[in-house]
């Protein structure tokens, strides 16, 4: 079934997990490098065009960010990782903060970790792919960006992401621009929240 959003509105940004709402309701985070599309993502599943800011500068984004939707569940931005131009001490910072929120938040359904369909995936990409799936958090690999490519090319480099990230299932496209993809995606969400992880979610 696919997930109706009739309200989407922003909650709050937290610099420390301790600040993190705690009213209990279920939370779907996204991770991905700067820069491929998470608060766009979010806009488009919302059907608002400035719910969430988005930003050109990779890197801006390093907090986290909780937006509350339909009154029932909250979709939650983290920084990305890869590209900001930051202090070694800030990329540190986040990395914790990152971890620590995944690792311990007892609401976290699932992780929609977000890579740009153009380009093969990247090492972070992996690593992160891999800590998901070690600690047991269900993931679904999605690919954005899907209006930047042709058809054919976008088909060849699903494939190319499927076999990189060792997937059982190919990724889910996104295009933020057109909204294709968004409908299997708000399916596949609805699926989370429903606790039905049936082998077509974790890919």
């Amino acid at each position: 079934m696919v997930l109706h959003i009739k309200q989407a509105r922003y909650i709050g940004t937290y610099v420390k997990t301790e600040q993190l709402p705690a009213d209990g309701l279920p939370e779907i985070a996204l991770v991905g490098r700067s820069n491929v599309g998470k608060s766009s993502l979010i806009n488009r599943l919302a059907n608002r065009r400035n719910l969430a800011k988005s930003s050109s500068t990779p890197g801006k984004t390093r907090t986290i960010n909780y937006y509350l939707i339909n009154e029932s569940f909250y979709m939650v931005d983290l920084p990305g990782y890869g590209f900001a131009k930051v202090a070694r001490t800030e990329k540190e910072r986040w990395g914790k903060m990152i971890e620590s929120y995944l690792r311990h938040r007892t609401q976290l359904c699932g992780v929609i970790q977000l890579l740009d369909i153009r380009h093969p995936p990247s090492e972070n990409d992996l690593l992160m792919k891999d800590w998901l799936q070690k600690e047991g958090i269900p993931l679904l690999v999605v690919a954005t960006k899907a209006d930047k490519i042709s058809r054919g090319a976008r088909s060849k480099n699903l494939a190319v992401i499927r076999k990189n990230m060792n997937l059982d299932l190919e990724p889910l496209f996104f295009s933020a621009q057109t909204g294709a993809g968004r409908d299997e995606l708000l399916e596949e969400i609805d699926m989370v929240l429903s606790g039905q992880d049936d082998g077509d979610l974790v890919t």
